[in-house]
């Protein structure tokens, strides 16, 4: 049997999101799932090795830039591609007739969707809890689990030296927009904090962009130089293992905070300007949320008023 499962939100966070669900599926039937989502979730550098999960299929589907699956021409191409593959039964995650009509000229016979046309102010878990639910009669309340050879953590502790004596801490300091980024002091006062605590290695992990880059410096440029390891220049396959090696995470709403939730690792998240439930799906995750606030959401804008003593504070009560 082989089953397909479309996931077409953007972005590593929301892939991970709905890793529970594909999971539930596999399980359900004995066997791997394939998925189709679009490049920008890097599923083919984080899900390689996670035994539920079979193929990775990318979803060329951007309407602004139009690539190969979008629009009229681009339906019929799609529906091609999947074809080749035979899927038996596909589960969509999204209320799109689009992929329905797809997958049914791929010849698949048996489709379970959302339902159709139901896309506005859509809850991001609760469709897909209860597609599990109605379909499959099964009731999801696992964390996500993105699963890593552990030969590969047991080398990469070697190749950066990481000593189980020491408090490995990996600081997710980059984010997707400047709204989610939190300032330097702030990470750099926690810091502080820890090393009256314990001998600490910081993990540094954010991307490319020109500001993230400003605020490694700032972090990488400081006393804490000779403790602290940049991985902006290392792929997420590559980086990891040295993730799981970790004892916690303190993020920004990055895709690193859900990787590092996600291979089990506890993990803070800082939330300025994005939903909560971005940072609380995971039991693994335990939510900052700026000072003043009793939620968070889009415009927040609470970038500068996540507390450090809040932090700190919690990352003492999990490390206890």
């Amino acid at each position: 049997m082989k089953i397909l499962a479309i996931q077409s939100k953007m972005g590593i966070g929301d892939t991970v999101i709905f890793l529970p669900f594909i999971k539930a599926i596999s399980k359900k039937f004995g066997e791997p799932v394939s998925l189709l989502v679009k490049e920008n979730s890097k599923a083919n550098e984080f899900l390689i090795q996670t035994n539920y999960i079979d193929e990775i299929i990318n979803l060329e589907r951007d309407n602004q830039l139009k690539q190969k699956h979008d629009g009229f021409e681009g339906f019929f191409r799609l529906a091609s591609d999947i074809k080749k593959y035979n899927f038996d039964k596909v589960f969509i995650f999204n209320s799109s007739l689009r992929y329905n009509l797809i997958s049914r000229f791929a010849g698949i016979k048996e489709i379970f969707q959302y339902p159709l046309f139901k896309k506005q102010n859509q809850h991001i878990t609760q469709p897909a809890k209860a597609l599990i639910k109605n379909y499959l009669d099964i009731e999801t309340s696992e964390n996500p689990e993105i699963q890593i050879d552990n030969d590969l953590v047991q080398k990469s502790a070697s190749k950066f030296n990481i000593n189980n004596d020491e408090l490995n801490v990996l600081l997710g300091i980059g984010g997707s927009g400047p709204t989610k980024r939190i300032p330097s002091k702030t990470f750099l006062k926690v810091m502080e904090n820890l090393e009256t605590l314990k001998k600490c290695r910081f993990f540094l992990a954010t991307g490319k962009n020109k500001d993230e880059q400003i605020i490694l410096n700032e972090l990488y440029n400081t006393k804490f130089k000779g403790k602290c390891v940049a991985l902006d220049n290392l792929n997420i396959r590559e980086t990891l293992p040295i993730i799981k090696n970790c004892n916690v995470a303190i993020c920004n709403d990055t895709s690193f905070s859900h990787l590092s939730s996600a291979l089990g690792i506890k993990t803070i998240t800082l939330m300025a300007d994005t939903p909560l439930i971005y940072g609380s799906y995971s039991t693994n995750m335990y939510p900052i949320i700026p000072d003043g606030e009793t939620t968070v959401t889009h415009n927040t804008l609470g970038k500068d008023k996540i507390n450090p003593d809040k932090i700190y504070k919690k990352l003492l009560s999990i490390i206890d």
